[in-house]
Formats: structure tokens, C-alpha cells, sequence
């Protein structure tokens, strides 16, 4: 199995040392775990018996965090609150040992937190503690002065762009940190958002979901059960979004289907999900634009980084939680897929 896979247990191996660079929304992700065994008398929902609450970087912050557990090194820029979040957010970015020069703070906002209750392996419910303004100039222009600044000293293999659309990204700032990347060779890479679209020029690599890439383009998100390969409307997605952004790649992700990877010469290749069980898919997509970002970085083709890509997403959606994958789970997965 080794033979087969030696290519990418090569590539994943050389990660240690790749720096990347993640813009986008931070979050913190709070779990409140506990049991259900009864329905409440005052409503027909069920009385969750709370055993233990736990928190952990979400969003962009996931994003970064994957990054590092894969082996890369992550540089952080994002917003948060002046707030006991925010603090919480910078010691864990602290742990993982990401660069955190690149977050400001705006004593005006508070950080975004995402509460999820947990019963057992079942999400029940989610609270979201935000706000959605637009972040200020003087944030924004700090956020472009520092990432090109890395990029003049050469400090930088790739940019992730991470947008949750809670008002930090906009198009100006976007396309000022892609062209200054393009121009010092480095790779750029989108995870998009339809209620907020970046169209930008110069992409390495874009990556929607299906849902995601359908809202995109204007088209209905129907599941008309055909195989990817066989998929007319994904297949009509695919060229509209290719049409418009002109990215290198386009990434789709296909849930139970796996990912589907098309290129700005035409090509288009399926690659079948290696996951046995699916318990969450919270934070997936942050695992795949992290791998497949690496593995662009150290030197895989697109269809290399979309199967390594495929066995890290394959990992973390066997877990409960918005958890990240270590590059020894990955190594393992190719080293011993069938």
C-alpha cells in the first residue's frame, strides 16, 4: 500500500515548514455536551442533562489550527472582541504556536462564538453570539500591510482566504493581498461564501461546497442522485464559476460523493470519499482548503493535493466536533488505503 500511495505519503511529509497565511473570520467554538432522556413539560423539545462544556478555534481559526496540525506553519489574520472570547481565541492560536501578529482587536465588536448542545453524538442545536458589521478601515488596511509585508520578505507559500461573511473580507482588500501574491509566486487560495461573493481575480484554487457552488452561480442546488461523473448541472456549476473567477482549480465538495476537481484546461476528475462513518461534517471543508493548500505548497499536482485533500476530510468527519486532522492520521490513511 505503500508503493501506491508513495507519491503523497511524500508530499504530506514535506509540510513541515510551509508557511500559510489564513485571512478570514475567527470564531470559537463552544460544545455543551450532555444526555437527553426526557421531553420538557413547558415545550416539545428535549431537557438536555449538561455533563460538560468545551471550546475550541472555529472558522478561519479551524482553518489555521489545521494547517498547523498538519505539519504547516499558519500565520493568523482575523478580528476579534475585546472579550474574554477574544483572549480565549489568542491563548489557543498561542498553543498550535500560529502566528497571531495579524489579528487585530476592536474593543467596538465581540468575538463571534458559536454554541452547538450535544446530546450523545447528536447536535440538537446551535446558538450563534455575533456581529455582523463591517469591519473598520483601519482593521482591514493593518490586515493588508502585514500579509504584504510577509510577502515582500518572502515569508509566505500560500494565502487562504476564509470567509464566513461576518465582516471582515471585502473585494478590495482581497484582490490588494491576491495580486501582491501572485506577483512574489505564491499560491491563493478561496474558501467562498454566496452571501458575500469575492469575485477575485488570480485564484490558485476555489473551494465550494455543492451547495455553495450552486448558490454561486445562481442555479438550484437539486440532488438528482447521478454520479458526479455523470452530473449535467454540476458539470454547468462548474464552467459558470470557472467563467467567472477563473481559478486554476475548482474544488467542489460532494459530501457522501467525495470531491470533484476541475482545472482551467478542461480537466475533471471525481475523487470517491474514503470516509467508513460520518458522525459530524462540522469544519470539514476547513480541513480539506488546509490540506489540499499544503499539499499544493509542497509541490503536488492538483489532482495529488485533491487525494490528500480526500483522506484528511475521509478522518475528520469520523469525529464529533469541529476537530482537526494530524498529518500522522493522514500518513496513515494513505499507507493503508485498499
Amino acid at each position: 500500500m505503500v508503493k501506491r500511495n508513495g507519491r503523497l505519503v511524500e508530499l504530506v511529509q514535506a509540510f513541515p515548514g510551509k508557511r500559510i497565511a489564513v485571512i478570514g473570520d475567527l470564531m470559537l467554538d463552544v460544545y455543551v455536551w450532555g444526555r437527553a432522556t426526557r421531553i420538557s413539560p413547558e415545550a416539545p423539545v428535549p431537557i438536555v442533562q449538561v455533563k460538560n462544556r468545551t471550546q475550541c478555534l472555529g472558522g478561519a481559526a479551524n482553518v489555521m489550527r489545521n494547517v498547523a496540525t498538519l505539519g504547516g506553519s499558519s500565520e493568523a489574520f482575523g478580528m476579534i472582541g475585546d472579550d474574554s472570547n477574544g483572549k480565549a481565541m489568542l491563548g489557543m492560536l498561542n498553543d498550535y504556536h500560529i502566528g497571531i501578529t495579524g489579528v487585530m482587536v476592536d474593543p467596538a465588536r465581540r468575538t463571534t462564538e458559536k454554541q452547538r448542545i450535544i446530546a450523545g453524538t447528536q447536535q440538537l442545536l446551535r446558538i450563534d453570539y455575533e456581529d455582523l458589521t463591517e469591519a473598520p478601515t483601519t482593521c482591514r488596511q493593518g490586515i493588508v500591510d502585514r500579509v504584504k509585508a510577509l510577502l515582500r520578505d518572502r515569508a509566505l507559500e500560500a494565502v487562504i482566504f476564509e470567509d464566513y461573511a461576518k465582516g471582515l473580507l471585502e473585494s478590495g482588500m482581497a484582490q490588494e493581498i491576491v495580486d501582491a501574491a501572485r506577483a512574489a509566486g505564491v499560491i491563493v487560495a478561496l474558501d467562498p461564501n454566496p452571501k458575500h461573493p469575492l469575485l477575485l481575480k488570480g485564484l490558485t484554487v476555489m473551494k465550494p461546497n455543492r451547495a455553495e457552488a450552486f448558490a454561486l452561480a445562481g442555479h438550484y442546488s437539486g440532488d438528482t442522485g447521478a454520479a458526479p461523473e455523470q452530473d449535467a448541472e454540476l458539470k454547468a456549476v462548474a464552467d459558470f464559476l470557472m467563467a467567472e473567477w477563473h481559478p486554476e482549480y475548482l474544488l467542489i465538495s460532494l459530501a457522501a460523493q467525495g470531491l470533484a476537481l476541475f482545472d482551467r484546461h478542461g480537466g475533471f476528475t471525481v475523487i470517491p470519499t474514503l470516509a467508513q462513518e460520518v458522525f459530524d461534517v462540522s469544519g470539514a471543508g476547513d480541513t480539506v482548503i488546509a490540506a489540499y493548500t499544503l499539499a499544493l505548497a509542497a509541490g503536488a499536482t492538483g489532482v495529488e493535493a485533491a487525494r490528500i485533500a480526500n483522506h484528511a476530510a475521509g478522518i475528520v468527519v469520523g469525529k464529533v466536533g469541529t476537530v482537526p486532522v494530524a498529518a500522522a492520521e493522514v500518513l496513515n490513511s494513505l499507507k493503508t488505503e485498499r
